[in-house]
């Protein structure tokens, strides 16, 4: 005869039920809020690609020239005090922060050289076209224009997966739907590069950045608190894709690739066994709000936009 069960001889089972997934659980959750609060390494010195001196040597020209700056909070300089965004760098350097790229700036070549910066912050394509383009004055033949843009980044981000996506504010879209919204993007930055081409009769070379992923490639926004994005990394590279494909049907349209530079300093820079991992750098290039650069990522925006500006405008003002 089968002695009968006694209730505690449950307990273990009744542990399992209750305790275990009790303990997963606030596991998980504490290593969420561990991945959003960390604070990453930035790293020191230098960053991003080296700039040669060379092409500083002498004078580029001697017209009138206009650094024009347009797009969102990139450009603008958001996170950092003004002088050190990647637009106020291009002219100026500010040597007692950044020592080994003193008189590698604009302004060491174009003696005759003026800045107009009518970047805005959290703004996305159609919003460049309305609120900046008309605020550019039409330049004269003599004057000849150098046209940096980082746009098309909140188009994606916005509104940060808190409504439906639409156009112009995609967050949490499907590729499918991507592949009209993105080709929407594309063609308000034509718009951008057909009007401002307009604005300079003289001449003008337009650089215009990707967009870069704080992911690293890996594809999860929320670690940082954002709603998962199942197809972020496939919308992006859509995205990157068609300001690649718009920049090669102009002669005087040029990309200015951030996206490969910034992989590896996003939120898995520490991230050793990842094949981006920046052994030689593995600093966080990212402000607080993981849209804008930090310190560190705005020398390294402005070393890339440099290095682009420096192959092309010396030339092109040469054979004038």
């Amino acid at each position: 005869m089968k002695t009968p069960l006694r209730w505690y001889s449950f307990r273990w089972r009744i542990l399992a039920l209750t305790v275990l997934p009790i303990l997963v659980f606030g596991g998980y959750i504490g290593w969420r809020l561990h991945l959003a609060t960390r604070q990453l390494p930035m790293g020191a010195g230098p960053a991003g690609p080296d700039v040669p001196s060379e092409p500083f040597q002498s004078p580029w020209t001697q017209r009138h020239i206009v650094l024009l700056g347009l797009g969102d909070s990139i450009t603008h300089g958001f996170g950092v005090p003004q002088e050190q965004g990647y637009f106020q760098l291009l002219s100026r350097n500010v040597d007692s922060l950044f020592m080994d790229m003193k008189g590698k700036d604009l302004s060491a070549v174009l003696p005759n050289l003026s800045t107009l910066n009518l970047a805005q912050d959290y703004t996305t394509t159609q919003q460049h076209i309305d609120q900046q383009l008309s605020r550019i004055p039409p330049y004269d033949a003599e004057v000849y224009g150098i046209i940096v843009i980082t746009s098309g980044g909140n188009d994606l981000i916005h509104d940060y997966g808190r409504s439906r996506p639409v156009d112009g504010a995609i967050y949490g879209c499907t590729y499918e739907q991507a592949m009209e919204w993105t080709e929407n993007i594309k063609e308000r930055l034509r718009t951008i590069l057909q009007e401002v081409t307009k604005k300079f009769p003289g001449g003008c070379q337009i650089f215009l950045a990707n967009i870069y992923d704080p992911t690293d490639g890996v594809g999860d926004p929320q670690i940082v608190g954002l709603p998962r994005w199942r197809d972020c990394t496939k919308v992006l590279a859509l995205t990157n894709q068609k300001t690649h494909d718009l920049c090669r049907e102009y002669g005087h349209v040029h990309l200015v690739d951030i996206h490969s530079e910034f992989m590896g300093h996003g939120f898995h820079c520490t991230d050793w066994w990842r094949s981006v991992y920046r052994r030689e750098d593995p600093g966080h290039w990212y402000h607080a709000n993981i849209e804008d650069p930090n310190v560190r990522g705005y020398d390294a925006i402005r070393r890339l936009f440099l290095l682009r500006i420096i192959e092309l405008v010396p030339k092109d003002l040469m054979e004038e």
